[in-house]
């Protein structure tokens, strides 16, 4: 069974950093391109930020120079660090797990942006 997990949101200030994580298991993690993206209520779901297999990375231009994403094949896990963040990040944040034209998600977590 494959399980995406993530962990690591909560509530931040504007300007604050916070790392989200997804632990992943059930798939051959090295070979998967990993992939953040949030949503909005009502809002369709959108790219953060996506790695692949070699390590290459890809940032939505609304996160660029202030998010990073990086993966520990190790651990299967994927992480995203997001720095001077605004409450227009506010939203859940999934992880994605891509293999030609397959993919799973994870269940979500909530990222809050908030004084």
């Amino acid at each position: 069974q494959v399980r995406l997990v993530e962990s690591g949101g909560g509530l931040v200030l504007p300007g604050g950093s916070l790392r989200v994580s997804c632990a992943s298991s059930g798939i051959t993690f090295s070979r998967y391109t990993m992939g953040w993206y949030r949503q909005i209520p009502g809002n369709q779901r959108e790219l953060v930020a996506i790695i692949s297999v070699a390590g290459s990375t890809t940032y939505a231009d609304s996160v660029k120079g202030r998010s990073a994403i990086s993966r520990e094949n190790a651990k299967s896990t994927v992480y995203l660090q997001m720095n001077s963040l605004k409450p227009e990040d506010t939203a859940v944040y999934f992880c994605k797990a891509s293999l030609g034209s397959l993919y799973y998600w994870g269940q979500g977590i909530q990222v809050t942006v908030s004084s």
